[in-house]
């Protein structure tokens, strides 16, 4: 080979042994940016209430200090929030103010990022079953201590149709006509059930009515919705009990912390 072929080809494998180390050890420009797997869903955003909203890639961890933003007789009369009860009780019951007083949790919420079908259909307890847009939890259609019946209960709702539990937890049994009248509307996102999926007030999104006849056991159905265009099992408010969840969760529920 002569002096000038040998340079070449030198100069040739050095270029391409160059190359070939530049490729093998670049670092992808997204390598320090979050998996797409973590990144919060769109629509959790509508949880307008929540202190923070994490995804680990399994739960959903919603923090909320569970204080209504609208106004309440329930509210300590220093609270500008405070308002004499006015208004329409629920089921047309006369009010019934009871003793308790909202005073501020610091709940965690976790609940199935990709929630599924739990045969088992785990009954909801007496507390927290999930939680509305505001950040207010959602209760079941019972009253304490052991699953009474909800009319001993409603008379105490405020103009709002929610009230504090012993330790002065807000929260809303029936449809929370805040979100239905003044954030949202009546066919509108509500919220989530701990077992990740999603409620929804008393209409459907083309004005009609939601009874309980046009719901399964667990008080839900399955079709497309504005937040999920592919469809989703969903609960949905209705007038008449059990007014949010039947015989159980449809999905695994996650769980509540404080």
């Amino acid at each position: 080979m002569t002096p000038l072929k040998t340079v070449f080809f030198t100069t040739l494998s050095i270029a391409l042994f160059s190359c070939s180390k530049s490729e093998s050890t670049t670092t992808p420009t997204n390598n320090n940016t979050s998996p797409t797997s973590t990144a919060v869903p769109a629509v959790y955003s509508k949880i307008y209430g929540a202190a923070t909203i994490t995804n680990d890639g399994t739960y959903i961890t919603i923090k909320t200090k569970n204080l209504p933003d609208h106004k309440s007789t329930y509210y300590p009369t220093s609270n500008a929030l405070y308002e004499a009860y006015s208004g329409t009780t629920f089921g047309g019951f006369t009010f019934n103010k009871n003793p308790n007083s909202i005073v501020e949790q610091s709940s965690t919420i976790k609940i199935p990022v990709n929630p599924k079908l739990n045969a088992a259909h785990a009954a909801t307890p007496l507390g927290p079953i999930g939680i509305a847009l505001n950040g207010v939890v959602l209760f079941n259609q019972y009253a304490g201590p052991a699953n009474q019946a909800l009319t001993g209960e409603i008379a105490s709702f405020d103009k709002y149709y929610g009230h504090p539990q012993q330790s002065g937890m807000y929260h809303y049994h029936v449809e929370p006509v805040y979100l239905t009248t003044v954030k949202a509307t009546k066919s509108g996102l509500m919220g989530f059930l701990l077992d990740g999926f999603p409620v929804y007030g008393p209409q459907e999104e083309d004005g009609t009515l939601v009874t309980n006849s046009m719901l399964d056991d667990y008080h839900g159905h399955t079709h497309k919705t504005v937040d999920f265009t592919s469809g989703t099992y969903h609960y949905h408010f209705t007038n008449e009990a059990p007014y949010l969840n039947g015989s159980g969760f449809y999905g695994t529920p996650g769980t509540i912390s404080q």
